[in-house]
C-alpha cells in the first residue's frame, strides 16, 4: 500500500498542477483575445451544454456521487498504507520504542535458524502474529516443541509491550547426499 501512495502521490499532483497550468492559459486566451476560439478545452461548448443543468440534475448528482467516493477513497489510502510498527515497552514515559516486523522476522528467524535441527526457516511476522515455517531432517513434532520453546525465550528477552501470537509448522525435508 505504502508503494501505491508514493505513486499516487506525485501522480495527483502532476494532475492539479497541469489543470491550472491549462486554466490558467485557457483564461488569459479568454482576457487576451474574447473572439478566438479556446487553445484546448472546448470550455463555450460546454457552457451551453450547462446552462440547462439545474443543481436538482440526476447528472450533477451522480457527479457529485462519484467525486466524493474518490476523495474518500483517496484519504483511505495513506491511512491503510501507515506503517504498523511494534511497539516495545517503554523505557520511560516520555520515551516511545518501536521496531519494524521485518526486525522482529529477522531476530526470530535468526534464533530458529540457530536450532541444530532446523536445515530451512522463513518468518512473517506483524505486531499482532508471527508465523514460522521450519524446515528439518529430523521428527517435526519434537523440532516444533523445541522451536517453540526457542521463540518464547526469545519473546521473554525481547521487551514486547504486547506479545504476538505465534504459529510454527515444522515439516520433514529429504536430505541432500
Amino acid at each position: 500500500m505504502r508503494f501505491l501512495l508514493r505513486l499516487l502521490s506525485p501522480l495527483l499532483g502532476l494532475v492539479v498542477a497541469a489543470i491550472g497550468v491549462i486554466t490558467l492559459l485557457e483564461v488569459i486566451t479568454a482576457w487576451v483575445a474574447p473572439a478566438s476560439s479556446p487553445l484546448v478545452i472546448p470550455w463555450p461548448d460546454w457552457q451551453a451544454a450547462l446552462t440547462g443543468v439545474t443543481w436538482d440534475s440526476p447528472t450533477v448528482r451522480l457527479v457529485a456521487i462519484v467525486i466524493g467516493i474518490v476523495g474518500v477513497l483517496v484519504a483511505l489510502v495513506p491511512l491503510v498504507a501507515r506503517r504498523h510498527d511494534v511497539r516495545l515497552t517503554d523505557p520511560v514515559p516520555e520515551v516511545t520504542v518501536t521496531t519494524s516486523p521485518r526486525s522482529l522476522a529477522r531476530a526470530v528467524g535468526h534464533e530458529v535458524r540457530s536450532h541444530s535441527d532446523v536445515v530451512s526457516a522463513s518468518v512473517v511476522a506483524s505486531s499482532k502474529k508471527v508465523v514460522v515455517k521450519a524446515g528439518t531432517l529430523d521428527a517435526p513434532d519434537e523440532v516444533r516443541a523445541a522451536v517453540r520453546e526457542r521463540i518464547d525465550t526469545l519473546f521473554t528477552r525481547l521487551p514486547l509491550a504486547r506479545r504476538p501470537r505465534v504459529s510454527v509448522s515444522v515439516a520433514a525435508t529429504k536430505g541432500v547426499k
